[in-house]
């Protein structure tokens, strides 16, 4: 166990709090008050502190613009009936966290440290945490290289941020979903499995398309064949087929995603069969036409739970049950809130405490 963490806190003189309309937030366009900042130098991680949310001073040759070592992680805080915050799972987001780092030859940020400036953040910002049904606080931490030098090579120092942000509902209806069958995301080999920066650039223009053409999201395939299913634009994408619990493995093309993580605990408690392998685009078809894919659905912290109303192969259109039909995400969403709105048990300590 880490040492509580010596943070230096300056606090705003003008709250924003009572300017913001909670009955209107859009996702990751409101900030709270205060933002946690801490330096990389000369091999160690210092300077933490919180200091009022703000515009931050950099030089134009920093590494992160011209190289794109950079990446985030996503995380949310909750409010329980009796005020109480908690963060829900966040040592997985610290193992991955690390794991993105690892993969962009960048500092790793000890787990205790990286829950410790969180909680702190949040705390300091708990006012802003939505006391109100599926809304919640989006936590932000991310990581970008700060050598101004133009250079092909690992920088030595970084800067590590939180940003905290009031939000809504992610996704307000079913999903009308196009599987991506000729632009690739992510290639064995590569740092799919990593929340980098770059990642979610490949990812915008075939998004864009895909929503001049009406879809909400892409599903995507493996760069080889297209055959496969990997995951969704925002979310891991999982399929109940036959009564068993399907999604493709995490390998190095797939985000290990903490809620699909969740999905897959509670499931298991159920005695729900679970599977994590490849996924066909071809079964999901025939699912779709036998009537045995019974349930599809996108798994994100940001996301949550987002049921896919339809999907869409090469031009053919395949419509799914009413998502307030079936039986398995609906469970899973009634459960996941409970938990972590606190209305529940929490069997597993999946709750942080702040």
């Amino acid at each position: 166990m880490t040492e509580t963490l010596d943070i230096k806190i300056t606090k705003t003189a003008h709250s924003r709090l009572n300017e913001t309309d909670f009955n209107n937030l859009p996702f990751g366009k409101v900030f709270s008050d205060h933002m946690l900042v801490a330096d990389y130098a000369d091999g160690e991680w210092k300077n933490f502190e919180i200091l009022p949310y703000g515009p931050i001073q950099m030089s134009p040759a920093i590494s992160a613009l011209h190289y794109g070592q950079a990446f985030f992680e996503g995380i949310k805080a909750y409010k329980h009936d009796d005020g109480t915050v908690s963060i829900f799972r966040p040592d997985k987001n610290a193992i991955r966290f690390n794991k993105s780092a690892e993969r962009l030859c960048m500092p790793t940020l000890p787990e205790e440290v990286f829950i410790q400036s969180i909680a702190a953040l949040v705390d300091i910002d708990r006012d802003w945490v939505p006391a109100k049904a599926d809304h919640a606080m989006y936590i932000r931490p991310f990581m970008f290289a700060t050598d101004p030098y133009l250079g092909v090579t690992p920088s030595a120092t970084y800067k590590f941020i939180v940003l905290v942000s009031p939000v809504g509902p992610y996704f307000s209806k079913p999903l009308r979903v196009k599987i991506e069958t000729h632009y690739t995301r992510a290639a064995e080999g590569g740092m799919g499995y990593a929340k980098a920066a770059g990642n979610y650039g490949a990812s915008m223009l075939p998004g864009r398309k895909a929503t001049e053409e009406g879809f909400d999201q892409l599903i995507w395939t493996d760069a080889k064949e297209h055959k496969y299913v990997e995951e969704m634009g925002a979310a891991n994408a999982m399929f109940v087929l036959d009564g068993t619990l399907i999604t493709a493995e995490t390998k190095d093309t797939i985000l290990d995603g903490v809620t699909r993580d969740t999905v897959i605990a509670l499931a298991k408690d159920w005695d729900i069969p679970v599977e994590e392998r490849k996924v066909s685009v071809e079964e999901l078809v025939e699912g779709a036409k036998s009537g045995k894919l019974t349930d599809a659905f996108g798994a994100g912290t940001a996301a949550t739970i987002a049921p896919v109303g339809s999907f869409c192969v090469d031009g053919t259109e395949y419509f799914l049950s009413d998502p307030a039909t079936r039986e398995f995400s609906q469970k899973v969403f009634t459960t996941l809130n409970a938990i972590k709105y606190g209305t529940a048990p929490d069997p597993h300590g999946w709750n942080y405490i702040v």
